[in-house]
Protein backbone atom coordinates (compact mmCIF):
# COMPACT_ATOMS: atom_id res chain seq x y z
CA UNK A 1 0.00 0.00 0.00
CA UNK A 2 1.37 3.40 -1.00
CA UNK A 3 1.81 6.02 1.72
CA UNK A 4 3.08 9.55 2.35
CA UNK A 5 4.75 11.60 5.04
CA UNK A 6 4.62 15.40 5.18
CA UNK A 7 7.47 17.84 5.88
CA UNK A 8 6.15 21.41 6.32
CA UNK A 9 8.59 24.33 6.11
CA UNK A 10 8.92 27.90 7.38
CA UNK A 11 7.29 29.46 10.43
CA UNK A 12 4.73 27.68 12.60
CA UNK A 13 1.87 29.60 10.96
CA UNK A 14 3.17 28.51 7.53
CA UNK A 15 3.37 24.89 8.63
CA UNK A 16 0.08 24.63 10.50
CA UNK A 17 -2.10 24.58 7.36
CA UNK A 18 0.02 21.80 5.86
CA UNK A 19 -0.19 19.72 9.03
CA UNK A 20 -3.97 20.09 9.29
CA UNK A 21 -4.32 19.18 5.59
CA UNK A 22 -2.10 16.14 6.15
CA UNK A 23 -4.11 14.87 9.12
CA UNK A 24 -7.42 15.44 7.32
CA UNK A 25 -6.06 13.52 4.31
CA UNK A 26 -5.21 10.52 6.48
CA UNK A 27 -1.45 11.16 6.73
CA UNK A 28 -0.26 10.51 10.28
CA UNK A 29 3.49 10.99 9.95
CA UNK A 30 4.93 14.50 10.13
CA UNK A 31 8.63 15.37 9.93
CA UNK A 32 9.27 18.13 12.43
CA UNK A 33 12.23 18.85 14.69
CA UNK A 34 10.88 21.33 17.25
CA UNK A 35 7.04 21.37 17.45
CA UNK A 36 6.10 17.82 18.37
CA UNK A 37 3.78 18.63 21.26
CA UNK A 38 2.02 21.44 19.40
CA UNK A 39 1.49 19.20 16.38
CA UNK A 40 -0.04 16.46 18.52
CA UNK A 41 -2.57 18.96 19.83
CA UNK A 42 -3.91 19.22 16.26
CA UNK A 43 -4.63 15.50 15.98
CA UNK A 44 -3.30 11.99 16.41
CA UNK A 45 0.00 12.65 14.62
CA UNK A 46 3.20 10.61 14.64
CA UNK A 47 6.47 12.56 14.70
CA UNK A 48 9.50 11.67 12.59
CA UNK A 49 12.69 13.42 13.73
CA UNK A 50 16.18 12.94 15.16
CA UNK A 51 14.86 13.33 18.72
CA UNK A 52 14.85 10.32 21.05
CA UNK A 53 11.16 10.78 21.89
CA UNK A 54 10.01 10.78 18.24
CA UNK A 55 7.90 7.95 16.89
CA UNK A 56 10.36 7.22 14.09
CA UNK A 57 14.06 8.14 14.30
CA UNK A 58 15.24 10.10 11.25
CA UNK A 59 18.94 10.09 10.36
CA UNK A 60 20.78 11.88 7.57
CA UNK A 61 18.46 14.84 7.07
CA UNK A 62 21.15 17.37 7.93
CA UNK A 63 24.35 15.35 7.53
CA UNK A 64 25.64 12.31 5.71
CA UNK A 65 25.26 8.99 7.50
CA UNK A 66 26.70 5.48 7.38
CA UNK A 67 25.23 2.06 7.90
CA UNK A 68 26.86 2.02 11.34
CA UNK A 69 24.81 5.07 12.37
CA UNK A 70 21.61 3.30 11.35
CA UNK A 71 22.49 0.09 13.17
CA UNK A 72 23.21 2.05 16.33
CA UNK A 73 19.86 3.88 16.11
CA UNK A 74 18.01 0.58 15.66
CA UNK A 75 19.18 -0.32 19.16
CA UNK A 76 16.62 2.16 20.52
CA UNK A 77 13.89 -0.32 19.50
CA UNK A 78 12.16 2.21 17.27
CA UNK A 79 11.77 2.28 13.52
CA UNK A 80 14.56 4.15 11.74
CA UNK A 81 14.38 6.19 8.55
CA UNK A 82 17.59 6.94 6.66
CA UNK A 83 17.66 10.06 4.46
CA UNK A 84 20.12 9.99 1.57
CA UNK A 85 20.78 12.69 -1.00
CA UNK A 86 21.81 11.09 -4.28
CA UNK A 87 24.72 12.93 -5.91
CA UNK A 88 27.02 10.17 -7.15
CA UNK A 89 27.57 6.43 -7.46
CA UNK A 90 28.83 6.23 -3.89
CA UNK A 91 25.45 7.49 -2.65
CA UNK A 92 23.68 4.86 -4.76
CA UNK A 93 25.78 2.12 -3.17
CA UNK A 94 24.96 3.48 0.29
CA UNK A 95 21.25 3.28 -0.53
CA UNK A 96 21.66 -0.36 -1.59
CA UNK A 97 23.31 -1.12 1.75
CA UNK A 98 20.78 0.80 3.84
CA UNK A 99 17.95 -0.90 2.00
CA UNK A 100 18.66 -4.08 3.97
CA UNK A 101 19.09 -2.33 7.33
CA UNK A 102 16.81 0.67 7.87
CA UNK A 103 13.01 0.47 8.09
CA UNK A 104 12.70 3.34 5.59
CA UNK A 105 15.12 4.84 3.10
CA UNK A 106 14.24 8.33 1.84
CA UNK A 107 15.86 9.32 -1.46
CA UNK A 108 16.54 12.93 -2.37
CA UNK A 109 17.81 14.04 -5.77
CA UNK A 110 18.68 17.61 -6.72
CA UNK A 111 17.67 16.78 -10.28
CA UNK A 112 15.72 13.58 -10.91
CA UNK A 113 16.14 14.02 -14.66
CA UNK A 114 19.78 13.03 -14.35
CA UNK A 115 19.51 10.74 -11.32
CA UNK A 116 18.48 7.16 -12.26
CA UNK A 117 15.77 6.81 -9.63
CA UNK A 118 14.14 3.92 -11.44
CA UNK A 119 17.43 2.04 -11.57
CA UNK A 120 18.03 2.66 -7.87
CA UNK A 121 14.62 1.31 -6.92
CA UNK A 122 14.98 -1.64 -9.31
CA UNK A 123 18.30 -2.55 -7.68
CA UNK A 124 16.53 -2.84 -4.32
CA UNK A 125 14.07 -5.58 -5.20
CA UNK A 126 15.37 -7.78 -2.37
CA UNK A 127 15.27 -4.97 0.16
CA UNK A 128 13.61 -5.08 3.55
CA UNK A 129 13.24 -1.28 3.73
CA UNK A 130 10.38 0.78 2.38
CA UNK A 131 11.69 3.19 -0.24
CA UNK A 132 10.47 6.78 -0.22
CA UNK A 133 11.22 9.76 -2.45
CA UNK A 134 11.47 13.35 -1.20
CA UNK A 135 9.28 15.51 -3.48
CA UNK A 136 8.06 19.10 -3.43
CA UNK A 137 4.79 18.87 -5.37
CA UNK A 138 1.85 16.65 -6.25
CA UNK A 139 3.18 16.09 -9.78
CA UNK A 140 6.55 14.90 -8.50
CA UNK A 141 4.77 12.61 -6.03
CA UNK A 142 2.60 11.16 -8.80
CA UNK A 143 5.72 10.48 -10.88
CA UNK A 144 7.47 8.72 -8.01
CA UNK A 145 4.46 6.60 -7.04
CA UNK A 146 2.97 5.73 -10.42
CA UNK A 147 4.85 6.55 -13.58
CA UNK A 148 8.10 4.67 -13.11
CA UNK A 149 8.16 0.96 -13.72
CA UNK A 150 9.31 0.33 -10.17
CA UNK A 151 7.45 3.02 -8.26
CA UNK A 152 8.50 3.95 -4.76
CA UNK A 153 6.64 2.58 -1.74
CA UNK A 154 5.92 6.08 -0.51
CA UNK A 155 6.79 9.75 -0.73
CA UNK A 156 7.86 12.52 1.59
CA UNK A 157 6.21 15.71 0.37
CA UNK A 158 8.08 18.83 1.53
CA UNK A 159 5.39 21.45 1.08
CA UNK A 160 3.08 23.86 2.89
CA UNK A 161 0.47 23.76 0.12
CA UNK A 162 -2.70 22.24 1.60
CA UNK A 163 -4.27 21.70 -1.82
CA UNK A 164 -1.25 19.71 -3.03
CA UNK A 165 -1.32 17.56 0.10
CA UNK A 166 -5.06 16.87 -0.26
CA UNK A 167 -4.63 15.92 -3.92
CA UNK A 168 -1.88 13.53 -2.88
CA UNK A 169 -4.22 11.99 -0.31
CA UNK A 170 -6.79 11.23 -3.01
CA UNK A 171 -4.10 9.81 -5.30
CA UNK A 172 -2.85 7.41 -2.63
CA UNK A 173 -6.37 6.30 -1.77
CA UNK A 174 -7.00 5.51 -5.44
CA UNK A 175 -3.63 3.82 -6.03
CA UNK A 176 -4.10 1.62 -2.96
CA UNK A 177 -7.41 0.20 -4.16
CA UNK A 178 -7.56 -3.41 -5.36
CA UNK A 179 -9.53 -4.90 -8.23
CA UNK A 180 -11.30 -8.26 -8.20
CA UNK A 181 -12.44 -10.19 -11.25
CA UNK A 182 -16.12 -10.92 -10.69
CA UNK A 183 -17.73 -13.88 -12.44
CA UNK A 184 -21.33 -14.61 -13.43
CA UNK A 185 -22.32 -17.57 -11.28
CA UNK A 186 -25.53 -19.52 -11.92
CA UNK A 187 -27.82 -20.01 -8.93
CA UNK A 188 -28.42 -23.74 -8.31
CA UNK A 189 -30.32 -23.68 -5.02
CA UNK A 190 -32.36 -21.26 -2.90
CA UNK A 191 -33.63 -22.75 0.34
CA UNK A 192 -35.00 -21.50 3.66
CA UNK A 193 -32.98 -23.01 6.52
CA UNK A 194 -34.41 -21.46 9.71
CA UNK A 195 -33.03 -19.05 12.30
CA UNK A 196 -29.42 -18.03 12.82
CA UNK A 197 -27.25 -15.18 14.06
CA UNK A 198 -26.52 -12.76 11.24
CA UNK A 199 -24.26 -9.70 11.13
CA UNK A 200 -24.92 -6.25 9.71
CA UNK A 201 -21.67 -4.38 9.01
CA UNK A 202 -22.05 -0.62 9.40
CA UNK A 203 -19.16 1.32 7.89
CA UNK A 204 -17.91 4.89 8.04
CA UNK A 205 -18.39 5.19 4.26
CA UNK A 206 -21.35 5.87 1.98
CA UNK A 207 -21.82 3.14 -0.64
CA UNK A 208 -23.42 3.75 -4.02
CA UNK A 209 -25.95 1.60 -5.88
CA UNK A 210 -24.05 -1.38 -7.28
CA UNK A 211 -21.63 -1.45 -4.34
CA UNK A 212 -21.38 -3.87 -1.45
CA UNK A 213 -19.04 -6.45 0.13
CA UNK A 214 -17.69 -9.88 -0.78
CA UNK A 215 -19.18 -12.41 1.65
CA UNK A 216 -19.62 -16.17 1.62
CA UNK A 217 -19.54 -19.48 3.48
CA UNK A 218 -16.70 -20.86 1.35
CA UNK A 219 -13.19 -19.41 1.09
CA UNK A 220 -13.17 -20.53 -2.56
CA UNK A 221 -15.90 -18.11 -3.57
CA UNK A 222 -17.62 -15.03 -2.16
CA UNK A 223 -20.87 -13.42 -3.30
CA UNK A 224 -21.24 -9.69 -3.90
CA UNK A 225 -23.75 -8.78 -1.18
CA UNK A 226 -25.26 -5.39 -2.02
CA UNK A 227 -25.35 -2.46 0.41
CA UNK A 228 -28.62 -1.10 1.78
CA UNK A 229 -28.23 1.95 -0.46
CA UNK A 230 -31.65 1.53 -2.09
CA UNK A 231 -34.89 2.96 -0.78
CA UNK A 232 -37.60 0.47 0.18
CA UNK A 233 -41.26 0.68 1.07
CA UNK A 234 -40.31 -1.00 4.35
CA UNK A 235 -37.24 0.95 5.51
CA UNK A 236 -35.21 4.03 4.58
CA UNK A 237 -31.91 3.49 2.81
CA UNK A 238 -28.82 2.94 4.93
CA UNK A 239 -25.99 3.32 2.39
CA UNK A 240 -23.32 2.78 5.04
CA UNK A 241 -24.55 -0.78 5.74
CA UNK A 242 -24.23 -4.26 4.31
CA UNK A 243 -26.51 -6.88 5.85
CA UNK A 244 -23.74 -9.36 5.25
CA UNK A 245 -24.71 -12.81 6.48
CA UNK A 246 -24.34 -15.27 9.36
CA UNK A 247 -21.55 -14.95 11.90
CA UNK A 248 -19.50 -17.84 10.45
CA UNK A 249 -19.24 -16.31 6.96
CA UNK A 250 -16.09 -14.84 5.46
CA UNK A 251 -15.86 -11.17 4.48
CA UNK A 252 -13.07 -9.79 2.29
CA UNK A 253 -10.63 -7.34 3.90
CA UNK A 254 -7.70 -5.36 2.42
CA UNK A 255 -4.83 -7.34 0.94
CA UNK A 256 -7.04 -10.16 -0.38
CA UNK A 257 -7.51 -11.49 3.15
CA UNK A 258 -10.71 -12.75 4.73
CA UNK A 259 -12.04 -12.65 8.26
CA UNK A 260 -15.09 -14.17 9.91
CA UNK A 261 -17.97 -11.75 10.31
CA UNK A 262 -18.05 -12.64 14.02
CA UNK A 263 -14.49 -11.26 14.37
CA UNK A 264 -15.15 -7.87 12.76
CA UNK A 265 -15.62 -4.93 15.14
CA UNK A 266 -15.50 -1.13 15.25
CA UNK A 267 -12.23 0.26 13.91
CA UNK A 268 -11.44 -2.71 11.66
CA UNK A 269 -11.09 -2.37 7.90
CA UNK A 270 -13.09 -4.16 5.20
CA UNK A 271 -13.25 -3.61 1.48
CA UNK A 272 -16.31 -2.40 -0.37
CA UNK A 273 -16.59 -3.39 -4.02
CA UNK A 274 -18.75 -2.30 -6.94
CA UNK A 275 -20.19 -4.37 -9.78
CA UNK A 276 -17.07 -3.69 -11.89
CA UNK A 277 -14.76 -5.22 -9.29
CA UNK A 278 -13.30 -1.89 -8.13
CA UNK A 279 -12.72 -1.60 -4.39
CA UNK A 280 -12.31 0.90 -1.59
CA UNK A 281 -11.19 0.42 1.98
CA UNK A 282 -13.88 1.19 4.57
CA UNK A 283 -13.58 1.53 8.34
CA UNK A 284 -16.13 -0.42 10.35
CA UNK A 285 -18.25 1.70 12.68
CA UNK A 286 -20.01 -1.23 14.33
CA UNK A 287 -21.24 -4.75 13.70
CA UNK A 288 -24.81 -5.57 14.72
CA UNK A 289 -25.59 -9.25 15.33
CA UNK A 290 -29.21 -10.38 15.62
CA UNK A 291 -31.13 -13.65 15.29
CA UNK A 292 -32.99 -13.73 11.98
CA UNK A 293 -34.48 -16.25 9.47
CA UNK A 294 -31.90 -17.33 6.89
CA UNK A 295 -31.81 -18.39 3.25
CA UNK A 296 -29.19 -20.73 1.82
CA UNK A 297 -28.04 -19.69 -1.66
CA UNK A 298 -25.85 -21.95 -3.79
CA UNK A 299 -24.27 -20.96 -7.11
CA UNK A 300 -21.90 -22.51 -9.64
CA UNK A 301 -19.27 -21.22 -12.06
CA UNK A 302 -17.38 -23.59 -14.39
CA UNK A 303 -18.09 -26.57 -12.14
CA UNK A 304 -17.11 -24.82 -8.91
CA UNK A 305 -19.95 -24.55 -6.40
CA UNK A 306 -20.10 -21.99 -3.62
CA UNK A 307 -22.67 -21.23 -0.92
CA UNK A 308 -23.67 -18.46 1.42
CA UNK A 309 -26.49 -17.70 3.81
CA UNK A 310 -28.32 -14.39 4.02
CA UNK A 311 -31.20 -12.99 5.99
CA UNK A 312 -34.52 -13.88 4.42
CA UNK A 313 -35.73 -10.32 3.83
CA UNK A 314 -36.68 -8.16 0.85
CA UNK A 315 -34.01 -5.55 1.65
CA UNK A 316 -31.14 -8.04 1.31
CA UNK A 317 -29.78 -8.09 -2.22
CA UNK A 318 -27.21 -9.78 -4.41
CA UNK A 319 -26.05 -8.32 -7.74
CA UNK A 320 -27.13 -9.88 -11.04
CA UNK A 321 -25.10 -10.41 -14.21
CA UNK A 322 -26.13 -6.98 -15.51
CA UNK A 323 -24.76 -5.30 -12.40
CA UNK A 324 -28.16 -4.57 -10.87
CA UNK A 325 -29.14 -5.29 -7.26
CA UNK A 326 -31.75 -8.03 -6.90
CA UNK A 327 -33.58 -8.97 -3.70
CA UNK A 328 -32.86 -12.43 -2.34
CA UNK A 329 -36.60 -13.11 -2.11
CA UNK A 330 -36.79 -12.74 -5.91
CA UNK A 331 -33.80 -14.94 -6.77
CA UNK A 332 -34.56 -18.25 -8.48
CA UNK A 333 -32.60 -21.26 -9.67
CA UNK A 334 -31.02 -20.42 -13.03
CA UNK A 335 -30.48 -16.72 -12.27
CA UNK A 336 -26.96 -15.34 -12.62
CA UNK A 337 -25.28 -13.36 -9.83
CA UNK A 338 -21.83 -11.81 -9.41
CA UNK A 339 -19.26 -13.62 -7.28
CA UNK A 340 -15.51 -13.77 -6.76
CA UNK A 341 -13.79 -17.16 -7.14
CA UNK A 342 -10.35 -18.27 -5.99
CA UNK A 343 -8.25 -21.41 -6.19
CA UNK A 344 -6.43 -23.05 -3.31
CA UNK A 345 -7.39 -22.44 0.31
CA UNK A 346 -7.03 -19.94 3.14
CA UNK A 347 -5.10 -20.16 6.40
CA UNK A 348 -5.97 -17.53 9.02
CA UNK A 349 -7.62 -15.56 6.21
CA UNK A 350 -4.64 -15.58 3.85
CA UNK A 351 -4.74 -17.33 0.47
CA UNK A 352 -2.46 -20.38 0.28
CA UNK A 353 -1.72 -23.05 -2.33
CA UNK A 354 -3.48 -26.04 -0.80
CA UNK A 355 -6.38 -28.27 -1.76
CA UNK A 356 -9.43 -28.02 0.46
CA UNK A 357 -12.94 -29.43 0.26
CA UNK A 358 -15.78 -27.16 1.35
CA UNK A 359 -19.41 -28.32 1.34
Amino acid sequence: MKFAWVRPNGTWNDRKEAIVSALESGFEYIIDFDNAETIKELGNAKIVSDKEDSDIILLGYDKKITSTDVKKALGQEKEVAAYVEINNKEDELLVSELGTIADYVILKGKNWKVIPLENIIASLQNRTSKIMVDVTSYEEAKLALETMEHGSDGVLISSNDGNEIRKLGKLIEESSSEEYSLKEATVTKVESVGLGDRACVDTCSIMEVGEGMLVGSFSSGLFLIHSESLESEYVASRPFRVNAGPVHAYVMTPGNKTRYLSEIQAGDEVITINNKGQTKTAIVGRVKIERRPLLLIEAEYEGQKIKTLVQNAETIRLVDDKGNPVSVVDINVGDKVLAYFTTGARHFGMAIEEQILEK
